[in-house]
């Protein structure tokens, strides 16, 4: 994770994940944790990396939802495996 990510202030610490794969998000929430172990961050550094990581865990939660709503849609019928609307 870049320095410039952990600076952002928190009103926009999420606003760029809209299109972040869950790999990539995953990455950077790894990353998070690993320097706020650490503990070698400034109090407004590990701030700002909790708010950064707070956002990336809310991404990839939806992510996660969205991938069970699609593997729940394929259900095996009598005809074989088919897809259903998802709820």
């Amino acid at each position: 994770m870049s320095a410039t990510n952990a600076s952002k202030p928190a009103e926009s610490a999420g606003e760029d994940l809209k299109d972040l794969p869950f790999e990539e998000a995953m990455s950077q929430l790894e990353g998070i944790v690993k320097s706020l172990e650490g503990g070698k961050s400034t109090l407004a550094q590990a701030i700002a990396e909790y708010e950064r990581g707070t956002a990336l865990r809310r991404h990839c939660e939806a992510k996660l939802a969205e991938a069970e709503a699609k593997v729940q849609a394929v259900v095996e019928g009598a005809g074989g495996l088919s897809l259903r609307d998802v709820e």
